[in-house]
């Protein structure tokens, strides 16, 4: 019986997960060359409001699991102020995971990290940056003046090593 009720909760656990309602397929791509990103409100994993500067050259999301992961490792070996170095800012997609998940084990671990990630934390913004987006490659979006100019793909850390050295 212990058993059943724990395949039943975390069946309705993922159901719960993977829902999106239907107003967040109607939303407006946020991430399109041509688009700007001076609008961009987000907070960063210790709950401070944060925007992008208007100096700022590359963006770079994760939108699943194993991007984040591949940023986050990446990140954890270079200097804590590598972003501002190079004029670019992360942005981690967390809306997915459930509540408790994000308030009791990825909220606590992205606080301890010692460089700043701007979160999405909500389904509609989500949405937004999302659509129209490969949400399994780090998405890395370059600006000029909050302008979006480029958008590539790319599919693990050392593509993104890659595009810092050059």
């Amino acid at each position: 019986m212990k058993k059943i009720i724990a395949i039943l909760a975390i069946t309705l656990l993922f159901l719960g997960c993977s829902s999106k309602s239907e107003e967040n397929k109607n939303v407006e791509a946020k991430l399109a060359v041509g688009k700007s990103l001076t609008d961009i409100k987000l907070k960063d994993q210790n709950e401070k409001p944060a925007t992008i500067a208007a100096d700022t050259k590359i963006v770079f999301f994760s939108f699943s699991k194993p991007t984040g992961h591949a940023c986050n490792e990446f990140l954890e070996s270079k200097p804590a102020n590598f972003l501002a170095e190079h004029k670019a800012v992360y942005v981690a997609d967390v809306s997915a995971a459930p509540g408790i998940i994000k308030s009791m084990f990825i909220l606590p671990d992205l606080k301890e990290l010692k460089f700043p990630i701007l979160l999405i934390n909500d389904d509609k913004l989500s949405a937004e940056f999302t659509k129209e987006m490969n949400k399994e490659s780090i998405v890395v979006v370059t600006l000029d003046n909050l302008k979006i100019t480029n958008i590539q793909n790319l599919k693990d850390a050392s593509e993104l090593e890659k595009l810092f050295t050059k």
